[in-house]
């Protein structure tokens, strides 16, 4: 099944590329998304408020969505290949391409630069709000950059190397139960008053689940350093894949998540700026520590060359994905 799986995981990253996420078209983790709110509510009222209970009702909400989002996923893939391999593959495919998030992290992300370099500051605060979960309202130009390119590094993993590293090993049910655990993550994941302890379940699997994959994406992404580098010119260098390395080395644990940092150090050390610090979240001042050196001020033209780096990346997992096609498609040629 896994050449079928790679099969599908190469179509369904072109169509994500070509279509990205049309708005005219229901999207699964919407559906999802859904589902994890309607099952907090009911929780919530079943489970009393207290320490103990809540991390019992939110053990019961993981359980529950992953169990729902794998049979449905499972059922709809075993249909299609009871009728053809090729209608599976094509079902695989459509999954895939709806999961992964290429195409829609670069447009919004440059969202950010276009407002950025045409001076709308105001702009440009609205749309790196549609992709971080920081406070926005008082950013700064630098402030807003920072904030853009990190995002961009850090859902290099979580959006593009992750689902498919699970849609490789899995399939479209292995996709889509990883975009289950990364939105129960995004939604009840926070460490404040209402979700620390419903919401430890959640990202405690969250955290499980992106640890091969956060590291992955930071040696595919230290690949792509040493690509760009090389084939810049002499002059005006702006990618390094040594800094890559150092920084990665020295600075990939310095996050409260295991696996955050792991590509944004990469990401810093490349571009040779420095990511992170303290930031507001819900009107709270959190004391991060800083990714990277400040070797250089950061400029809004940073975004642009983290997309480029991201899809560097990309490439790299998926030149990875169709050599592993390859060694297990071999066997069956002879």
């Amino acid at each position: 099944m896994i050449r079928y799986h790679i099969l599908a995981a190469f179509a369904g990253c072109a169509l994500d590329a070509l279509f990205g996420d049309p708005r005219s078209i229901p999207h699964p983790v919407c559906g999802i998304g859904n589902l994890i709110a309607w099952l907090e509510a009911r929780l919530r009222k079943w489970f009393p408020a207290n320490e103990k209970s809540e991390r019992r009702a939110g053990t019961v909400l993981v359980a529950a969505v992953l169990l729902i989002t794998g049979l449905a996923s499972l059922l709809v893939l075993a249909a299609a290949y009871a009728v053809h391999p090729l209608a599976g593959v094509a079902v695989e495919s459509v999954m895939c391409g709806q999961m992964m998030a290429w195409r829609s992290l670069k447009k919004e992300s440059m969202k950010v630069y276009d407002a950025l370099a045409a001076g709308d500051t105001e702009g440009a605060r609205t749309a790196v709000s549609m992709i971080v979960g920081r406070d926005t309202e008082g950013l700064t130009d630098l402030g807003i950059t920072k904030a853009a390119v990190e995002t961009v590094a850090e859902n290099t993993s979580d959006g593009i190397i992750a689902p498919l590293f699970y849609m490789v090993l899995g399939g479209g049910t292995g996709i889509f139960l990883y975009k289950a655990v990364n939105t129960m993550d995004s939604m009840v994941g926070y460490k404040n008053d209402k979700y620390i302890n419903f919401g430890r379940t959640a990202a405690g699997l969250d955290d499980v689940c992106n640890y091969i994959p956060a590291r992955l994406s930071a040696c595919f992404m230290i690949a792509a350093g040493y690509v760009l580098e090389a084939a810049e010119g002499a002059e005006n260098r702006h990618y390094s894949g040594r800094g890559g390395i150092r920084i990665f080395r020295r600075d990939r644990y310095n996050h409260k998540s295991p696996n955050s940092a792991q590509t944004e150090s990469v990401c810093a050390g490349v571009l040779g700026i420095q990511l992170a610090g303290n930031a507001f979240y819900f009107g709270k001042l959190y004391e991060k520590p800083t990714i990277g050196d400040a070797d250089r001020s950061v400029e809004y033209e940073d975004i642009r060359r983290a997309n480029t780096l991201m899809t560097g990346t990309y490439a790299a997992a998926l030149f990875a994905a169709a050599v592993l096609g390859l060694l297990v498609t071999i066997p069956f040629i002879r």
